[in-house]
């Protein structure tokens, strides 16, 4: 077994990915506080090619080096928009067809596991500050409210984590793979 090279990787450029088909997701950020956590959501969103980033509220922009630091470049690949409230940003995307789905622990939330997207449907995938979570405001809009089953000590995961996981499984249910 041999690690594979950059030149191996055989990545896009950043011209040839602002051309190419993107992923059937949008990201939200509703008031994430942490700058490494915005720089993660770009790096994973260039990795599973969304179609763009919406940061609310008091989430950072960029540029910003602490942005930068975990992004790795991929503020300059994932397009982003800025929106001073996170219902505004939803209140965009519901007029333009998009499902929202927030992920919150909430009574009658559904499983991660559970949940079955549509295929040929856009969702915008909602992730809350790390202290608050997602705004009560943005839950009552929101289409499907999912939950990561968790099985140990502590309340919740990072954002970073919740979102790696939530992007990664409904590809994989819509067989973008």
């Amino acid at each position: 077994m041999k690690k594979l090279s950059m030149d191996e990787l055989d990545r896009l450029s950043v011209e040839e990915f602002k051309s190419v088909e993107k992923s059937p997701l949008v990201l939200v950020l509703d008031n994430i506080r942490s700058l490494n956590n915005v720089g993660s959501a770009f790096r994973t969103g260039d990795a599973f090619r969304v179609e763009k980033i919406y940061l609310c509220g008091i989430t950072g922009t960029p540029p910003h080096r602490d942005i930068q630091k975990t992004a790795l470049g991929a503020t300059e690949s994932v397009d982003w928009e800025y929106f001073p409230t996170t219902l505004q940003a939803l209140e965009k995307l519901k007029n333009e067809g998009f499902i929202v789905c927030s992920l919150e622990q909430v009574q009658n939330s559904t499983k991660l596991n559970e949940f079955q997207p549509i295929s040929n449907e856009n969702y915008a995938l909602v992730f809350g500050n790390e202290v608050f979570g997602v705004e009560e405001e943005v839950l009552s809009v929101s289409d499907h409210v999912l939950e990561i089953p968790q099985f140990g000590t502590k309340h919740s995961l990072n954002i970073s984590v919740t979102l790696g996981i939530a992007v990664w499984d409904i590809l994989s249910k819509l067989k973008r793979f």
